[in-house]
């Protein structure tokens, strides 16, 4: 028989406290409800826990032993969805799941293992020795990374920093990429109509400019080692050709479609020798290094477009940096650690790199309250599935290895 999630809470204490969370409500910039939650468990608990001038929360477990160092447990209390109410239940698989809506696993596993380990060490203070546990809960992730952007970096002791957001128990990520958006300009210097024009060699047109253009440019995995793609650079979008007609009339009509091209495609001109192409490209590095090098690159293929065409068209590019690299750090010791815990509890651990953003990226720009550069490292402590849609499902048996793989983790550290 299959056991129901009420009896399944009142056996694991970290599951009742993911439940919890995940019932409440927490759009990005709307946390308050969940806030609320935290503290409330904090105080009947008696865990130092505070909240910032921007809605983050801060827990401090003092040292039980003073010549061991602090570590800090990280995670975001925003969800993706909206602020109706959620409704959870568990299925004959072991999945926890919300009816018709995200069910916010991200980032309410990482918050509830944290706030499980506070209660432990607090009601346990003389079985732990250890030097200390922070632990920063932070709003807005999914939307603008503003709560991470946000925390008080210059109070905390910590060096090492646990983001507890991956999506796969066992995963630790030491590494993860850039944003960077580039853009390239393509203009023809003269113009013309194709039906008069076309046999005037000095009209180039600048569309089939484009084109051989990004035929230089590298497309996908540039670089990549042992923990996956480190490099990359993707196309987002050409745009050249005569469709300016075509918008206006889309505008002007007021016409919605989900397939926008296909609506432009319709109506654009065809007798123009263009003057105009525009391609926008996103490059992502998990090192700076590399990213120099691919950013080199295209700079260098522009110039020799420049070069060849000189006269008759001319090209730029312009780089936009959205979020700078979380780079991997000499420092092998939480690696060391997080491998113990794993080991421990049962499973073998994941070390690699993540090819997107995260809390991460902004920690390790950043320095505590020694002046000491911060040291993330980006953690999965639950298996969850179809993250961010109404299908998202977390196996509860994975989160409750889990928030052992933490604790151990945290045991391991202070040993």
């Amino acid at each position: 028989m299959v056991a129901s999630l009420n009896d399944l809470r009142n056996q694991n204490e970290v599951l009742d406290i993911f439940c919890n969370l995940v019932s409440i409500p927490s759009p990005s910039l709307k946390e308050e409800k969940v806030v609320e939650w935290i503290l409330d468990f904090c105080k009947k608990n008696n865990i130092d826990g505070k909240i910032d001038n921007y809605g983050n929360i801060y827990i401090n477990i003092p040292p039980t032993d003073s010549s061991k160092e602090p570590i800090m447990l990280s995670s975001h209390m925003d969800v993706v969805g909206d602020d109706s109410p959620i409704d959870i239940y568990l299925d004959e698989n072991n999945f926890i799941h919300a009816k018709g809506r995200t069910l916010g696993a991200d980032d309410k596993v990482g918050v509830a293992c944290a706030l499980m380990l506070a209660k432990d060490l607090t009601r346990n203070s003389d079985k732990y020795s250890h030097g200390g546990l922070e632990i920063t809960f932070t709003r807005d992730e999914e939307t603008g990374m503003s709560g991470v952007e946000h925390v008080e970096f210059e109070k905390i002791k910590s060096k090492y920093i646990l983001v507890c957001d991956a999506d796969k128990l066992g995963q630790l990520q030491i590494s993860g990429a850039s944003y960077t958006n580039a853009k390239i300009i393509v203009k023809g210097l003269k113009g013309g109509h194709s039906g008069i024009d076309i046999g005037d060699s000095t009209r180039l047109n600048a569309a089939k400019l484009t084109a051989e253009l990004i035929a230089e440019f590298p497309q996908g995995a540039y670089y990549s080692d042992e923990t996956g793609v480190i490099t990359s650079c993707n196309i987002g979008a050409i745009v050249a050709g005569g469709i300016q007609n075509s918008v206006a009339s889309i505008v002007e009509k007021g016409i919605k479609t989900n397939d926008y091209i296909t609506e432009i495609m319709k109506k654009t001109s065809t007798n123009i020798i263009n003057t105009l192409g525009m391609v926008s490209y996103s490059i992502r590095s998990a090192s700076v290094e590399k990213e120099n090098e691919l950013k080199s690159l295209m700079v260098s293929i522009v110039d020799k477009f420049n070069q060849k065409y000189k006269g008759f068209a001319e090209a730029s590019i312009e780089f936009e940096v959205h979020l700078l690299p979380f780079e991997k750090a000499d420092d092998d010791r939480i690696e060391k650690v997080h491998t113990k815990a794993c080991e421990k509890v049962g499973i073998k651990n994941e070390i690699s790199s993540f090819h997107a953003g995260a809390e991460t990226h902004i920690y390790c720009h950043n320095k505590n309250a020694k002046g000491e550069t911060f040291m993330p490292s980006l953690l999965g402590l639950a298996d969850i599935y179809n993250m961010h849609s109404a299908s998202e499902k977390v196996d509860y048996k994975s989160l409750l290895k889990g928030y052992e793989v933490i604790k151990n983790t945290f045991i391991s550290f202070n040993k």
